[in-house]
């Protein structure tokens, strides 16, 4: 969901500036930075926004500046009046010197003594022109949206791929865990002097105890999370909040392996791809 775009436009002796950026969230939010002179059209853009870019933390900026050479900066007479009231009364009360001579150097380093000439009208023609801007940086931040969303999609594959080849790793160590589990019993039961005990239960419990170790249906439930991902991903737009769905299953069926494995190199294998897969959850926030 990250995404920046910029546009410019000039009318009427008069340039419009439009910037946008967008940062990861989970749902839409818009904050808003107008000129005064643009405050009235605010919820049609909000709606405009929400429409178009359907998550993200967004932030508008929108300004005009005019380049008429007729209206020139003037001086703030009110403001600078009230300057120089305030400097002599001051002067006066804490026994200090006023200005006699240098009053324009101290003046001209208060805040507010110029002013810009003012609009008084936001006319339907510059208005078309704000909303064709707007809508220009908006496609330039969606372009841009798009290519990280290409980076993105490659990350997710590379992602996937690791997590499928380290679970057909796991397969290598599945029998050679059970063997060496049945082994572990046998040999503490043989430890056991002047002990006897019912062959046929034995063996039962330890199939009992073999099953519930099984991890079959959790490594079939993953490659079927795995392929659903992929398949959610290529899909045309907005699917970010069912991948971020899907991603919990993936995490959950590699836990329930890594609880179930009792053994050092499986439990390797499912910590690597508990490390893929939480690269993938980083990256599913920024899809829309």
């Amino acid at each position: 969901m990250t995404g920046y775009g910029k546009a410019e436009t000039i009318v009427n002796d008069k340039k419009i500036h439009v910037e946008i950026k967008s940062l990861n969230s989970k749902n839409i939010d818009i904050s808003t930075h107008l000129s005064s002179i643009f405050q009235s059209k605010d919820l049609e853009i909000r709606t405009y926004l929400i429409q178009n870019l359907i998550r993200g933390k967004i932030d508008l900026y929108v300004w005009a500046e005019d380049l008429s050479s007729l209206q020139n900066t003037t001086l703030n007479e009110d403001v600078i009046h009230s300057y120089i009231e305030q400097i002599k009364n001051i002067s006066i009360k804490e026994q200090i010197l006023a200005p006699k001579d240098n009053w324009w150097d101290v003046l001209s380093k208060l805040p507010g003594i110029t002013q810009q000439p003012s609009w008084v009208e936001l006319t339907d023609d510059l208005w078309m022109s704000v909303k064709e801007t707007i809508s220009k940086a908006t496609k330039h931040l969606i372009d841009f949206r798009r290519q990280e969303g290409i980076a993105v999609q490659a990350k997710f594959v590379n992602k996937l791929e690791n997590i499928d080849a380290y679970l057909q790793d796991i397969a290598k160590y599945e029998t050679l865990r059970i063997e060496k589990i049945k082994q572990n019993i046998m040999e503490g039961l043989k430890s056991l002097r002047n002990v006897e005990y019912d062959q046929n239960r034995l063996e039962q419990e330890m199939i009992y105890y073999i099953e519930k170790l099984d991890i079959s249906e959790e490594k079939q439930r993953l490659k079927n999370h795995l392929e659903y991902f992929s398949q959610t991903m290529n899909l045309e737009e907005n699917q970010g909040k069912k991948m971020g769905f899907i991603a919990q299953e993936i995490g959950r069926e590699i836990n329930t392996m890594g609880s179930k494995s009792n053994n050092a190199d499986m439990q390797n294998l499912v910590v690597k791809m508990k490390d893929e897969l939480e690269q993938i959850k980083e990256q599913v926030l920024n899809v829309l």
